[in-house]
């Protein structure tokens, strides 16, 4: 049984640990520790061999689990004690914690309030411009969302547009009042560095 416990943590370990650098700006945002959200950026490229321990340890502590018990000379069931984390309710429990954790990249995007910026709209009266950051370290939807609130955070931002996948931040602004160099020091604050931009005047 103590093979079963190990392979149950190991699961529900390896299942978090494959969606850390997802996890990670979530908390990162809601803590104020934003320089954390990239900390674990280099985990994302053994996402998919973390998922299959995740798969082979949680399947074998399953196997363990439903496996028939040992029987006697007379052909009864030995009856084993066991404790709460060698119950099949606590494997359910971490089976399904496992699975929230791996998952955790798909649903990342509940965890951020979107900065209302409908109010900005663009005229006359602001000196409108616009700014590409190339942005290294960033992996999932989860490092797109914590860019785009820190940015969001600062004012005469009218409209953001971050792509992990291109690894290019878009950002409109009023440069009366804020500018290209503020936006780049709020992408920097989160953990994530800017390598380049271009600026374009409306």
């Amino acid at each position: 049984m103590k093979h079963k416990n190990s392979a149950t943590l190991t699961g529900l370990f390896t299942a978090i640990a494959s969606s850390l650098c997802c996890i990670l700006p979530a908390v990162a945002f809601f803590a104020g520790t934003s320089s954390l959200a990239a900390s674990f950026s280099w985990i994302e490229p053994a996402r998919p061999f973390l998922l299959a321990a995740t798969g082979l340890a949680l399947g074998f502590a399953w196997y363990q689990q439903l496996k028939p018990q040992s029987v006697d000379g007379c052909g009864c069931q030995v009856p084993e004690k066991r404790s709460f984390m060698q119950t099949r309710s606590f494997l359910v429990g971490i089976t399904l914690l496992a699975a929230m954790a791996s998952s955790f990249p798909l649903y990342a995007n509940w965890f951020f309030l979107k900065a209302n910026t409908a109010a900005l709209v663009p005229n006359e009266q602001y000196n409108l411009k616009k700014v590409e950051l190339e942005v290294k370290g960033m992996t999932c939807a989860s490092c797109e969302n914590h860019v785009r609130a820190e940015i969001q955070k600062l004012p005469g931002i009218f409209e953001v547009a971050v792509s992990y996948e291109n690894g290019i931040t878009s950002v409109q602004f009023d440069d009366q009042q804020t500018n290209s160099v503020a936006i780049q020091n709020a992408i920097d604050a989160t953990g994530y560095s800017v390598i380049n931009q271009k600026i374009r005047t409306q």
